[in-house]
């Protein structure tokens, strides 16, 4: 039976992309993004509804992303979700949800969003990701951006 793994978001970086390299030399960033739904409730008052997601984008992509985007920065992101375990300091077991990137496209000027021009970070074709044997993010519950 065939299946589908596609996550399609716009939204606003939460902090800047942070850059790593594994062992073999291959380039990791990774950063929170938000999504806000705005709606109606039954009384018809407008509310808002954030949610925070992990971004990882891996090879020359996750460079350029490094290198242009920053905090409140509006992007649009198409990746696949993927969970994971690892590992913490203290030896406790624990999961992580993740959009892991294949396109990212930075949305509007140099500044902080609004329109104007956009810009693609190139991807890397044939970049295959090593496995991820320690946690992308951290793991402190300071460095969470809600």
């Amino acid at each position: 039976m065939a299946s589908v793994n596609k996550a399609i978001l716009i939204g606003n970086l939460g902090k800047d992309p942070e850059l790593r390299y594994t062992t073999s030399g291959q380039a990791v960033a990774n950063f929170p993004m938000a999504t806000t739904e705005r709606y109606k409730d039954k009384e018809g008052n407008f509310q808002e509804r954030t949610d925070w997601h992990n971004i990882v984008v891996w090879g020359r992509q996750g460079e350029t992303v490094k290198e242009y985007l920053r905090k409140g920065r509006s992007a649009y992101v198409e990746g696949r979700i993927q969970t994971r375990s690892y590992e913490d300091r203290d030896g406790n077991k624990k999961w992580i949800t993740e959009i892991v990137a294949s396109r990212v496209q930075f949305l509007g000027g140099r500044g902080e969003g609004g329109s104007g021009a956009s810009q693609t970070a190139p991807a890397e074709a044939d970049a295959t990701p090593e496995p991820v044997t320690e946690p992308l993010v951290s793991d402190q519950d300071d460095d969470l951006p809600f």
